[in-house]
């Protein structure tokens, strides 16, 4: 029964979104120090490397575990009470989260493209999506209004 395994999942899911969160908060700074060094002579070959490990090793799965183990817990009963606002509150900002992910792929792809338009103060603005949006969801959760 997955009720018997709820601390279990919980303590999955909170490790898999500390480490979705790390990524989510790191790779729009170095995007900030891609464009940066791209307007200089220095090659930028490393932040290329960096930018594909960190998505591809690091926030991926934790992103793919983080829902997961976030669904898991959604299945055992008497967890999510469908009729408050928290639930909901939750996962719109988790779709916005996912949204910013997906978005920060697309910009690794312009970088390799070499189509980027952005700036670094615009990467610096961007960083502060996942902070917004892991406010939103942790008070939805711990609050639970």
């Amino acid at each position: 029964m997955l009720a018997d395994w709820y601390h279990w999942i919980k303590a999955f899911h909170i490790m898999a979104v500390i480490a979705w969160m790390a990524g989510l908060f790191y790779l729009p700074r170095l995007f900030v120090y891609h464009v940066e060094r791209a307007q200089r002579p220095e090659p930028v070959q490393s932040f290329e490397i960096m930018e594909e490990k960190l998505l591809r090793v690091i926030m991926n799965p934790a992103m793919i575990a983080s829902w997961g183990a976030g669904l898991a817990l959604v299945a055992v009963p008497g967890v999510v009470m469908w009729d408050m606002v928290w639930p909901w509150t939750k996962g719109a900002a988790l779709v916005a989260m996912t949204w910013f992910h997906m978005w920060l792929a697309a910009q690794r792809k312009g970088f390799l493209a070499g189509t980027n338009t952005l700036s670094g103060k615009r990467y610096r603005a961007m960083n502060e999506v996942p902070t917004v949006l892991m406010v939103v969801i942790v008070i939805s959760v711990v609050v639970k209004f």
